[in-house]
């Protein structure tokens, strides 16, 4: 292919403008979009525990809590409503600083 000056496309100065200006904020408006709705999905706190439930609700005796039990919060934990230590490695990949509510029964 031979390059010649009459297969360039001349732009004007403002015209010019106006279309890599639409252009890029074109861009960035489907970008942000994306990442919004990419974003919803990872609200989801519970990726496991019941799903089909609208709302998890367990109800604990106070006579089966003894002297202390550590209950869940962070949602990973396969021994769920109890703690068993899952928060920990979920901190540790994300950052995050979640621990189990540790309840204290009457003496």
């Amino acid at each position: 292919m031979v390059y010649s000056e009459s297969n360039t496309v001349q732009c004007s100065g403002g015209k010019c403008f106006l279309y890599t200006t639409g252009f890029i904020l074109g861009g960035a408006a489907v970008g942000y979009f994306i990442g919004y709705k990419l974003g919803q999905r990872q609200a989801r706190l519970n990726c496991k525990i019941q799903l089909a439930n609208e709302k998890v609700v367990d109800t604990i005796e106070m006579e089966d809590i003894g002297e202390k039990k550590a209950f869940c919060r962070c949602w990973k934990s396969d021994k769920f409503p109890y703690c068993d230590g899952s928060h920990t490695k979920h901190n540790k990949d994300t950052g995050d600083n979640v621990g189990p509510i540790v309840v204290k029964g009457r003496k």
